[in-house]
């Protein structure tokens, strides 16, 4: 059975996922500088031990990707045009239907590789749904941004929540569990792993 998975989502020791002002030359805010260090390794080919694999694990098996409109790029409010493409070129690295959440549809995205951005104003049921079935039995996967996770995890529909716990604090941003007081209920911790880089990899499941 397709589950829907979250993987590599990195956030500080106080919880925060992206910080303040997230902007085009700032894709995760200001406050989080080094959030992402863990993963630097594996992006230079160089990644080794737990990290490297939480970096690969996220491709396995995966048939879709469910992301928010902050992950797509810093537009906000209504698309003043069909410029904006994405933060990753013309290749994406995904290789399949990415669905997109949005309060602004727009037509759909082709891009080189196989990847192709679909813009929807859905609940996150009926997006898991739509991306289900373009994962074709494989399972989809959640990315960003904290608002996105944070709705999914509200509604019981993520099945396996793999954070990255940063060794920084932010102080201020978008906290991944603000709001969510039935996640305790609902999830349980199944594993916590250290990094060789500091981070602290910790598996959350349903109960």
């Amino acid at each position: 059975m397709a589950r829907l998975r979250v993987h590599a989502f990195t956030i500080t020791l106080d919880g925060v996922g992206t910080g303040t002002d997230q902007r085009a030359d700032a894709p995760f805010g200001d406050g989080v500088d080094g959030l992402h260090d863990w993963m630097e390794p594996s992006f230079r080919g160089e990644g080794t031990g737990v990290d490297h694999a939480a970096f690969l694990a996220g491709d396995e098996n995966v048939g879709a990707t469910i992301m928010g409109r902050n992950m797509f790029g810093p537009v906000r409010g209504a698309w003043p045009d069909e410029q904006w493409r994405g933060w990753w070129g013309e290749d994406p690295p995904y290789h399949h239907d990415v669905f997109v959440l949005t309060h602004y549809p727009r037509p759909s995205l082709p891009m080189d590789g196989g990847t192709t951005f679909h813009f929807l104003a859905a609940a996150p049921s009926e997006v898991l749904d739509r991306a289900t079935e373009a994962a074709g039995g494989k399972d989809v996967r959640l990315g960003g941004g904290v608002a996105t996770v944070r709705a999914f995890l509200a509604e019981g529909l993520v099945d396996e929540l793999n954070l990255v716990i940063a060794p920084i604090l932010a102080g201020a941003g978008e906290r991944l569990f603000d709001g969510l007081p039935d996640v305790p209920a609902g999830y349980r911790v199944a594993s916590v792993v250290p990094g060789g880089s500091g981070a602290v990899h910790v598996q959350v499941v349903r109960r």
